[in-house]
């Protein structure tokens, strides 16, 4: 009745989850066993949770504080619903609601600065966009505190983040290729997963794994255009895990195929003069 798909594992863990419950299922008592936020991004189900009744349409997050009872219902909706769970540590949680107080368990109806971010993500799991699941679970559970709490001051980096963020870049822009993570590379830097996402962003106008992205992408075209391996050797060579994930981020950035990409590269310009005469 519940699938379950993990899509990442790390401080920040990203399950997807399909229920297919309706009016004629029992519910029943559950506890939350982590700090989680949940986007639901189709059908609905109710929550009852801390004395208070919630329902939960597309937009809305299911927010869970371990040890609280809470319980699903679906009497109002017969196809089930689908959410985007995303499983915090106690560490970063501790960073990001200072307090104690923002994160308490229950729904949180669609608010306009939850549900971009919410989007972004299921884009995200998806493979339409460059940014990674751990840092957009991240901005949306700050997002969610920073609007529980009232408001959330933004990062003002130090000349000392400042070079840094830099030395953290470079580093990344020369060992593109290999699997870095956003754990290991806030380890590498001496900070916590939140505050190097946070000050990198804010020194660089771009996250960690967007410009690990956009490294690899640069690499690529330069081998693409003078280098006859075959387009998933340069895939696998900078980094990319598989082609598939390779070519949806080389055309959304270059507009067209690694293989077109290629050939005009090598003096077949028709492919973007077609693409420019498009946009005129």
């Amino acid at each position: 009745m519940l699938a379950s798909t993990p899509l990442l594992r790390g401080p920040v863990s990203v399950v997807d989850y399909r229920c297919a419950a309706g009016p004629d299922d029992r519910p029943y008592a559950e506890h939350h066993q982590a700090w989680s936020v949940s986007y639901v991004r189709r059908g609905s189900f109710g929550c009852r949770c801390r004395g208070h009744t919630h329902e939960l349409v597309p937009g809305s997050l299911l927010v869970g504080r371990p040890g609280d009872e809470y319980t699903c219902t679906h009497e109002h909706h017969l196809g089930g619903d689908e959410c985007l769970a995303f499983f915090v540590s106690p560490e970063l949680v501790g960073e990001i609601d200072r307090r104690g107080r923002a994160w308490q368990s229950g729904g949180v109806p669609p608010l306009a600065e939850l549900v971009v971010l919410g989007e972004l993500a299921q884009h995200a799991a998806g493979g339409a966009n460059d940014l990674g699941l751990d840092e957009i679970g991240l901005a949306l559970a700050a997002r969610f505190v920073a609007v529980a709490a009232g408001g959330q001051r933004p990062a003002r980096p130090t000349s000392a983040d400042k070079r840094r963020a830099v030395e953290s870049a470079l580093w990344i822009d020369a060992h593109a290729d290999e699997a870095l993570t956003l754990e290991a590379l806030a380890a590498r830097s001496g900070w916590s997963a939140y505050h190097y996402l946070r000050v990198f962003a804010a020194v660089l106008g771009v996250t960690p794994h967007q410009y690990l992205v956009r490294c690899r992408l640069r690499r690529a075209a330069g081998l693409l255009a003078d280098d006859d391996r075959s387009i998933t050797d340069i895939a696998l060579d900078v980094g990319f895990a598989d082609l598939s994930n390779f070519v949806r981020s080389f055309q959304r950035a270059a507009g067209t195929s690694p293989r077109g990409f290629r050939r005009a590269a090598r003096g077949d310009r028709k492919i973007f003069q077609e693409r420019l005469a498009r946009r005129l």
